[in-house]
């Protein structure tokens, strides 16, 4: 039986492949540390997706490994790198050698990148703001030019609206037509929702409609902004998710210390990537013990709201 067309679940892989296209530009790790999808990043690898934008702003190591397996053209971000070991490798033999090819970055401040979503989000052309007046990095910028003030007040910056193809988000729960629940840092999450033509929820647990409208003000990202629902419990490791996952130093060190040279990132991306069909086998990969000490099992819940009118 078909599922009515309010269903929005699809396997990860059914996900990507309907979602995410050659050429796309493509937001993803937008709440900065937290709740990176690395699942979607691994399964966009395995589909061999070429000639991808990538939008975000610190975006830890998924963007590295996204540039080291060949998938990226273009990067638009504020930071590049492994928050936990420094140099994102793959990145700088991209950018400075063209390996495996030679990527374009577009350089932003974490608030430029914001400015251009949220002027996306809201439909607008641009965002003025003053950040970035006399810096080097609005200086000849594609996104970011001088404008006058209309009322007569000092000189200001106008950064061009950024509207992503596809936007892939990592949330704790969300109920099957995608109303999602996110709580935590958010970042630059919900402008990105808003932005994108299209939006992948990839949730840690599908629920009933009424958790969701049980707490509404939670519900970051509505149901009629997305375009796919995930259930892909882990989906965000070796990232953390609050109320769900810690975040686990070890593979982000590996990472750093395997992708230093070519044949070492090669290693990581058969082990962790190409061998793997799905993210269960990563979890199962990462063995047992292991993922039981990540999941959170402690309890901090946030106090009872009265919506009774």
């Amino acid at each position: 039986m078909e599922p009515p067309l309010s269903d929005k679940r699809r396997s990860l892989r059914e996900a990507i492949a309907e979602q995410v296209h050659d050429g796309d530009t493509i937001a993803l790790g937008l709440a900065l540390e937290s709740g990176i999808p690395f699942a979607a990043v691994h399964e966009i690898i395995r589909q061999q997706r070429r000639d991808l934008t990538l939008v975000g702003p610190i975006s830890d190591m998924a963007f590295d490994q996204m540039i080291g397996a060949g998938t990226v053209a273009k990067v638009i971000a504020a930071w590049v790198g492994n928050v936990a070991g420094g140099s994102g490798y793959g990145f700088r033999r991209a950018y400075e050698q063209g390996q495996p090819r030679r990527i374009v970055m577009e350089d932003h401040s974490n608030f430029t990148v914001g400015l251009a979503l949220k002027a996306a989000a809201m439909g607008l052309p641009f965002l003025p703001t003053f950040s970035g007046l006399g810096g080097d990095i609005v200086r000849g910028h594609p996104r970011i030019r001088p404008v006058d003030d209309p009322f007569g007040g000092p000189n200001l910056l106008a950064v061009g609206a950024l509207r992503p193809d596809v936007a892939i988000i990592h949330v704790q729960r969300a109920d099957q037509q995608g109303n999602a629940h996110l709580w935590g840092n958010l970042g630059l999450t919900v402008e990105a929702a808003y932005a994108a033509h299209r939006t992948i929820v990839i949730c840690e647990e599908v629920v009933p409609e009424s958790v969701i409208r049980s707490d509404p003000n939670r519900t970051v990202i509505p149901g009629f902004l997305v375009t796919a629902l995930v259930e892909e419990p882990g989906g965000a490791l070796p990232s953390s998710v609050q109320g769900y996952w810690r975040r686990d130093f070890a593979p982000f060190l590996a990472y750093h210390q395997l992708s230093r040279t070519p044949d070492g990132f090669q290693s990581w991306l058969r082990e962790w990537v190409l061998d793997l069909p799905d993210r269960p086998a990563y979890l199962r990969h990462m063995g047992e013990a292991a993922v039981e000490r990540l999941r959170v099992t402690d309890r901090r819940l946030a106090a009872e709201a009265n919506f009774a009118p």
